[in-house]
């Protein structure tokens, strides 16, 4: 019997290896720095107690697991580990849950409202003679359309790819006391098929935190990237747990 209750992806990143998805729980907490193997996990919202598994990702901020009936669910990875604890408790959970799964790193930025049209005003000059004479009209404003870049065409897979460290900074998490660490990078390229990203950014993880990169850092690395807006950053693609990472030396 499916449960009514379940919040399928419309689109998500799926773990395609068991070194991706432990890197990835590393990162919420799920599991100690020192895990090489993946742990049971058990979703206790909705009156329930049943294993699940974490099987990918929408975003740093909503992990996708499965249930027992083989269904997708959307779930905040915070109360996910909460969940782990043997005193948890269903209080506020299902609130808790509907709000964990809005995507905080991606914002919608606001559409811009068209300006009330100025009333029209018929304006005279006044000629020599004392004549009222029509207003010449202003000339019309020429229209400029912005012309879009166009959209590329990502690899599913993973691909190996290049780029320069640019920027170290942190976007909100709503859902936490500290704030989510990142990377920036530009000059972003896929080595093969060659195509150039641009600017691209990613989870500032504790594994790359042991290689101390430092900005102007270029390196190469193996990951998937898909179209993902970093919030309140004009960056519009995210690096999907970066691996393999070196940095390139002259």
């Amino acid at each position: 019997m499916a449960y009514a209750f379940a919040i399928e992806p419309a689109a998500f990143t799926r773990f395609d290896e068991e070194s991706e998805l432990i890197e990835q729980c590393k990162e919420w907490g799920l599991v100690s720095e020192k895990a090489v193997k993946a742990k049971a996990f058990f979703y206790k919202g909705n009156s329930l107690n049943i294993a699940c598994n974490i099987v990918g990702l929408v975003d740093p901020m909503t992990a996708v697991i499965e249930l027992d009936t083989n269904q997708l669910h959307c779930i905040h990875p915070s109360y996910l580990k909460e969940m782990q604890a043997a005193n948890y408790s269903q209080r506020g959970a299902a609130l808790t849950e509907d709000a964990a799964v809005t995507d905080e790193l991606e914002t919608a930025e606001p559409e811009e409202k068209p300006a009330k049209s100025a009333k029209k005003v018929k304006a005279e000059v006044i000629s020599e003679d004392g004549q009222a004479a029509p207003a010449e009209k202003a000339p019309a404003k020429e229209k400029t359309k912005k012309e879009k870049a166009p959209k590329l065409e990502l690899p599913e897979e993973k691909v190996k790819m290049k780029a320069t460290v640019t920027e170290f900074t942190t976007v909100p998490n709503n859902f936490s006391d500290t704030d989510d660490e990142v990377i920036i990078y530009e000059a972003v390229s896929i080595l093969d098929p060659a195509i150039e990203v641009g600017t691209a950014w990613s989870s500032h993880s504790a594994t790359l935190k042991k290689l101390e990169l430092a900005v102007g850092d270029t390196v190469i690395f193996e990951c998937k990237i898909v179209a993902k807006k970093l919030s309140k950053h004009p960056v519009p693609y995210k690096i999907n747990n970066p691996g393999k990472m070196q940095k390139v030396t002259d």
